[in-house]
């Protein structure tokens, strides 16, 4: 399907308006994913040409995506990633966790940038960072753009390391989403070590569901789900 390549419209309008001088675009993945970690890139790229074929990583193949990774990392001027593991989402919820993980790849940058892309409409960076969302940022914005595909390469390489010891899961296929292979292998053999507990799915599991764990604040109540797909997806 033809797409509209990605752009430096919003990384030139923050330059003008807010004097930025470097603007890191910032993407996740690993979200809505049953286990595994949660994996940020933070991408600077400057106003160069993007390599052909940039876009998005959903709206890319297995082979398309690894070639234009290897590209990339070459492309752009610097980049990082950042993790909040399993553990440390079921600890702090999705959104804390998006944060720390976002937080760690643009500390991680050589230069600190001036300017957040961030892509979605909800902003889970906040103070101080100066922020800019953009829905669908990961297809309209090169530096997003470079960042969904470096994070989902990367991504996919930690759970294809993590399933090895776990084949049933399926993990080097699935990259810990949920798929009928991986409901499968856990209503038989119950989550591995790298399953976050703290998710949905678990509900519908009755002889696993004592291993849920439940996040609670300080006044006793229960967080809301934050976005997590249940086991009937």
């Amino acid at each position: 399907m033809p797409y509209e390549p990605p752009t430096h419209a919003v990384e030139r309008s923050l330059r003008a308006t807010t004097g930025a001088k470097t603007v890191a675009g910032v993407d996740e993945v690993g979200r809505g994913a049953w286990a595994g970690p949660v994996t940020v890139c933070a991408a600077v790229t400057g106003l160069r040409r993007p390599p052909e074929g940039l876009t998005d990583s959903k709206l890319l193949t297995v082979k398309r995506r690894d070639t234009l990774d290897r590209t990339l990392r070459d492309w752009v001027t610097s980049y990082a990633l950042g993790h909040a593991s399993h553990e440390e989402i079921d600890q702090l919820g999705m959104t804390a966790a998006l944060r720390l993980a976002a937080v760690r790849a643009l500390e991680g940058l050589p230069v600190r940038p001036d300017a957040v892309i961030l892509d979605g409409k909800h902003d889970y960076l906040g103070a101080p960072w100066r922020v800019r969302t953009v829905i669908k940022g990961d297809q309209s914005c090169v530096a997003v753009a470079a960042a969904s595909v470096i994070a989902k390469v990367h991504r996919d390489k930690i759970m294809a390391e993590l399933g090895s010891e776990h084949a049933d899961f399926g993990f080097a296929d699935n990259a810990g989403y949920p798929s009928p292979v991986h409901r499968a292998a856990l209503e038989v053999r119950g989550p591995t070590p790298y399953h976050r507990l703290s998710w949905a799915y678990l509900d519908a599991l009755p002889q696993w569901r004592h291993l849920k764990k439940v996040r609670s604040w300080a006044d006793g109540s229960v967080p809301a789900i934050e976005g997590q797909l249940g086991f009937d997806f």
